[in-house]
């Protein structure tokens, strides 16, 4: 005879394959009022349950990185477009052979930012190599948008040496797909902006930022203000490029002009150097004694 849990299973069982049914044979899913209401996507997709789907995307990332065992995450943001160096030197040098101006100035500065990928990449490596050595409870995962650029540097790092990272990944209207080192499981897709932005804070012991655009500077003040304004605890905040952010915002003049307080500098270090970046997040948790 059946359990109770046995005949749940088959019910759920049977409006998934309803769905499955439709989505192989091409058939228009049409609204049906005697459908399972969570198998019934046009009731789902409709503004009045805007508010089950945040539940569902703050559950289902949340429920599988706790299962994977991902309790501490190192978030690295930065730009989708910088290149890796093998793909800068390629596009180079097919840029002097097409003798194209516009061709050849988006080719040299993409070589000349292709550094940043390089040390995204290094820094990504030191972190899970000595995270390695941790215990499983205090290690550390590299963090990412899931993307291109910097977010797949990253990511790559990580993989360089066996270990997992997670993926934020973000729908857009240019589809953005994931980078090809994510780790699978870990690699989550968001519509809302904002419950991604929370993911990325709920597990992070340290934010590094690299050189980016409005992305990485919409993250990287999220992230600050949180921990100005006591919303979120004290991590260590790194930007990454010193040249880059000092010339891109000129943090003394907020103030100069009151628009914060002089202690407000000190929520966040530059660095230059992978080693540096992660020397300061270890130091920060006193983990030098145990990884390494």
């Amino acid at each position: 005879m059946e359990t109770n849990q046995d005949i749940q299973v088959s019910r759920l069982a049977e409006a998934w394959a309803e769905l499955q049914a439709h989505a192989a044979t091409g058939q228009p899913l049409e609204p049906d009022a005697y459908r399972l209401a969570f198998a019934d996507p046009e009731f789902l997709l409709r503004r009045e349950t805007r508010g089950l789907r945040i539940q569902l995307e703050m559950l289902k990332p949340d429920l599988d990185q706790a299962a994977a065992g991902i309790e501490n995450t190192i978030v690295v943001f930065g730009s989708a477009r910088f290149p890796a160096p093998d793909d800068a030197e390629a596009a180079l040098t097919a840029a002097l052979a097409s003798g194209d101006p516009k061709d050849l100035e988006k080719a040299r500065r993409g070589q000349r930012n292709a550094r940043h990928y390089a040390l995204a990449r290094e820094f990504a490596r030191l972190v899970a190599t000595d995270s390695l050595n941790l215990p499983p409870e205090e290690r550390l995962y590299i963090c990412t948008g899931g993307g291109p650029g910097i977010m797949e540097a990253a990511t790559r790092g990580a993989r360089d040496v066996g270990a997992p990272s997670v993926a934020l990944n973000i729908a857009l209207p240019h589809e953005q797909s994931a980078n090809p080192y994510v780790t699978p499981h870990l690699s989550f897709k968001f519509h809302y902006f904002a419950m991604r932005k929370m993911h990325f804070m709920m597990r992070a012991k340290a934010l590094v930022a690299f050189p980016g655009g409005f992305g990485t500077l919409d993250e990287l003040f999220e992230v600050v203000t949180l921990v100005q304004t006591k919303k979120a605890k004290p991590v260590p905040i790194i930007l990454f490029g010193s040249d880059y952010w000092k010339r891109l915002i000129n943090m003394d003049v907020l103030v100069e002009e009151g628009a914060i307080s002089p202690e407000d500098l000190n929520l966040f270090q530059y660095v230059d150097d992978p080693q540096e970046a992660w020397d300061i997040i270890r130091d920060f948790y006193a983990l030098a004694a145990r990884a390494g």
